[in-house]
């Protein structure tokens, strides 16, 4: 057994990094389990920026009430407010550190309009290379820290949660600690079409839910409207909602523009499936002929290697699956419900923030306000006094999707569901894959990212209440949240 730390976090991505980061220099020991080498995590491609109220003319309130509209009424208040408050000085964490964040001209810092705010209040760094940066920048910091001690190339097979708090890694080694912090990423490469890489499939969901966690919100998977169709090479590629939000726009077959590009997500992905179930076509055009190539030189460099060049010709895009909103149940401060010492952090949680549809560029200030509180709340509980009992598994607890699943996940579980197709993904081999569409099955409405085409309306008796599987429950049941 490696010698115990006083903080676990299994994850490597801005959440991950950063949680490690704030429990080192409380002068805690912290052990960062890595399955990829640090910098290469899904963090890595995030093109989206910061979300914070710093303009003059901004506030958090402001910042709330953006959440709480795209959220379609079920966001956690409580959470947002968390995260619309604490946000500001987070961002301001980040500089001190060293991340360089975008200014203008004059020297100021720019900030960006994306989809469903009212006011400019997205930070960029390297314009859509955000994720880049920011990873880079906490990477070196991390892997330089004398008190966290990076294990790359190794992931966590499953949780030792019943004497203490631990975690057995997939070389058999026991790593023990006051508390774990899961900061593993979603799942939205459970779905065939995707942004994410291969590795986004919900490891720390089943790692949590074995050792006794519930998960929430599964149903609530985000489609980005914009992901790159037909480019060898770049299929899937994510085009930033950033650039919409600096004058990009949307045209059908027709030449003819459809839809209020700065609309929420979940509205545009859809406005966007229903053209393409009209016309029959594959994809629409995104029109960046019009933006400053200088803000988005990674989009553009992407799309002139695989042969297509955005400053002459249109881009063509259809929604892919994005973002999971549902994950780990957790309070304000990251705590997994039914487990102590577990934490979970970034995608992989569900505090209610998001509703059934993610604010944009909410995730990554998500990210930095929830991973230091868990770190802080981790480090405020007694070391257990022995070690955590633990033995590699004899099945995989997460394992990974297979083709079939994938395919099956996105032709029944995509941005149109249905009973007659959800039904069938009840016995589909993979144990979250049926997770989700339980969710699905039970949730009959159309609300947010979660659309029904049996039950097109939304329900007003479902306002505020989250789907919730408890441990070991094959079912959900529905619970209001403060």
């Amino acid at each position: 057994m490696a010698p115990p730390a006083d903080l676990a976090v299994v994850g490597a991505g801005a959440a991950g990094l950063y949680a490690a980061l704030c429990a080192a220099r409380e002068g805690a020991s912290v052990a960062l389990i890595s399955g990829r080498p640090l910098g290469e995590t899904a963090s890595y491609w995030a093109q989206g920026g910061l979300a914070a109220a710093l303009a003059a003319d901004d506030s958090p309130q402001r910042h709330l009430e953006d959440t709480l509209a795209a959220g379609r009424g079920i966001v956690r208040r409580s959470a947002a407010e968390v995260l619309c408050g604490e946000a500001p000085e987070r961002f301001r964490d980040l500089e001190r550190i060293g991340v360089r964040f975008d200014a203008d001209r004059h020297g100021h810092l720019a900030l960006g309009l994306e989809g469903g705010h009212g006011a400019r209040r997205v930070a960029h760094a390297g314009g859509s290379a955000t994720g880049r940066r920011i990873l880079r920048t906490l990477s070196a910091v991390v892997a330089e820290h004398e008190r966290i001690d990076v294990l790359e190339g190794r992931r966590a097979a499953a949780l030792a949660m019943d004497d203490g708090a631990g975690l057995i890694l997939d070389d058999g080694r026991v790593i023990g600690a006051r508390a774990v912090v899961l900061a593993t990423g979603g799942a939205a490469a459970l779905w065939s079409r995707t942004t994410n890489p291969p590795g986004s499939f919900g490891s720390g969901l089943m790692l949590a839910r074995a050792a006794g966690a519930a998960l929430a919100d599964l149903e609530f998977a985000q489609f980005h409207p914009t992901a790159v169709v037909g480019l060898p090479g770049r299929e899937g590629f994510l085009i930033s909602e950033a650039v919409r939000g600096e004058g990009a726009t949307l045209h059908g077959a027709d030449g003819e523009r459809f839809v209020d590009e700065l609309a929420p997500r979940d509205a545009v992905a859809r406005a966007i499936f229903n053209e393409l179930a009209r016309t029959g076509a594959s994809s629409v055009g995104l029109d960046m002929r019009g933006v400053d190539p200088g803000r988005f030189p990674n989009v553009v460099a992407a799309l002139r290697e695989a042969g297509l060049d955005p400053m002459s010709e249109l881009v063509p895009v259809a929604p892919a699956s994005h973002y999971v909103m549902g994950g780990i149940v957790t309070d304000l401060d990251g705590r997994a419900e039914g487990v102590p010492g577990l934490f979970a952090v970034g995608e992989c949680a569900c505090t209610g923030l998001h509703g059934a549809n993610r604010l944009a560029s909410n995730s990554l200030s998500e990210c930095f306000v929830f991973g230091r509180r868990a770190a802080l709340a981790g480090l405020a509980l007694e070391r257990p006094g022995g070690a955590p009992a633990a033995r590699l598994p004899e099945h995989p607890v997460a394992p990974a999707p297979s083709r079939a699943t994938r395919e099956a996940m996105w032709r029944h579980a995509g941005l149109e569901r249905s009973a007659e197709g959800l039904a069938p993904l009840l016995d589909d081999p993979h144990p979250l894959a049926r997770l989700v569409a339980a969710c699905a099955l039970s949730r009959q409405e159309s609300r947010g990212a979660h659309a029904r085409s049996d039950f097109p309306g939304t329900d007003s008796n479902l306002d505020g209440r989250h789907t919730v599987l408890a441990p070991g429950a094959a079912s959900p049941h529905v619970e209001s949240w403060s």
